[in-house]
């Protein structure tokens, strides 16, 4: 009896001891740094992956370069430099075409990722800069204009990339438009209207805006992303640095949780229903109970100004760009999904 009592206890000991573990186990593992030693100091903008291929893109937009890596090696393998101040991307596997948007002189340039050279462009407005695809309508659109074009209003231009010709823009009264998103149940764009502390929605069929929902308190509203499946929409500000859960169908604030400073980049994962929002010097990562509940999980540790991130849920793992700081050089930070 008395070893069988004893057995019971050491069971219990090991039952409570990776149950603890299991909860205290961070939602990221750091796996490996690649070294950008070229770069100079500057930010990053964002990411695109080429899953098949193992190739990773990344904007450089102050050293006027996208940055290629290869995800097997987890290394950089070529230097895009016909570019001048390099935004958003899109890669498109069926044609093995890498879309740079390029806020500089206000031209979409397409890129043959076989040999990286340049086979089109499109003309926009200049301050080209955050955009989204519509792959079931071939869509891109684009945020341009606003502050830095010197325009008191911004356009959300839309490029069929079948045809690579500019079909139409979606005016509005904002000089500060950021990340955007589409709704998959409906022919509806949110935009972030960052100088006016809104979210835009965009009538995609009638290409105008039919409403615009406050955001409470917060300010410098810059990342988005979405959940379709609940109908919520996820918005992080800078001031304060919140993450603000919406409906995506009427606007109404559902839920907010605290932040990290300066966000820039955001994600949502259905299958794992995590949300990861990329700050200075840390993702923050949440993980959603339902509709309307919402859990910090861990904020782990990145660089200064490392906002700009990707998740490759095929891949399990998660980048982080970060920038050149002082003597410590710029990074692609590589994590394990845990």
């Amino acid at each position: 009896m008395k070893r069988f009592l004893a057995f019971l206890i050491v069971a219990n000991v090991i039952f409570f001891a990776g149950a603890a573990s299991a909860q205290t186990k961070p939602p990221l593992r750091l796996l490996q740094t690649i070294p950008l030693p070229d770069l100079k100091g500057g930010d990053f903008d964002h990411f695109d992956v080429d899953v098949a291929g193992n190739r990773l893109f990344l904007t450089a937009e102050e050293n006027n370069a996208v940055e290629v890596f290869d995800t097997r090696a987890n290394k950089l393998i070529h230097t895009i430099r016909d570019v001048d101040t390099p935004h958003s991307l899109l890669y498109l596997p069926a044609a093995k075409q890498l879309w740079v948007v390029d806020g500089g002189d206000g031209i979409i340039k397409v890129f043959d990722v076989s040999t990286y050279a340049v086979v089109e462009t499109v003309k926009l407005a200049l301050g080209a800069d955050s955009s989204v695809y519509d792959p079931a309508k071939h869509l891109l659109y684009i945020a341009t204009g606003g502050e830095d074009a010197k325009m008191d209003f911004s356009l959300i231009s839309i490029v069929d990339t079948n045809t690579r010709k500019r079909v139409g823009d979606v005016k509005v009264n904002s000089t500060n438009i950021e990340s955007m998103a589409l709704d998959k149940n409906g022919a509806r764009l949110f935009a972030n209207v960052r100088d006016r502390n809104l979210v835009g929605v965009i009538d995609t069929e009638k290409r105008t805006v039919i409403s615009t929902w406050p955001l409470g308190e917060l300010h410098g509203n810059t990342p988005m992303a979405l959940d379709d499946a609940h109908r919520r929409l996820f918005v992080a500000g800078r001031k304060p640095a919140r993450l603000v859960v919406l409906d995506s169908d009427s606007g109404k604030i559902i839920a907010t949780l605290p932040t990290a400073e300066l966000t820039d980049d955001m994600l949502f994962d259905p299958a794992s229903k995590r949300i990861y929002v990329a700050c200075d010097g840390f993702v923050v990562v949440y993980l959603q109970h339902d509709a309307n509940h919402y859990e910090e999980l861990g904020r782990i540790p990145t660089g200064f100004r490392a906002k700009t991130a990707i998740l490759v849920p095929q891949l399990k793992r998660y980048f982080v760009a970060a920038p050149r700081h002082g003597q410590k050089i710029a990074e692609v930070r590589v994590y394990e999904v845990q």
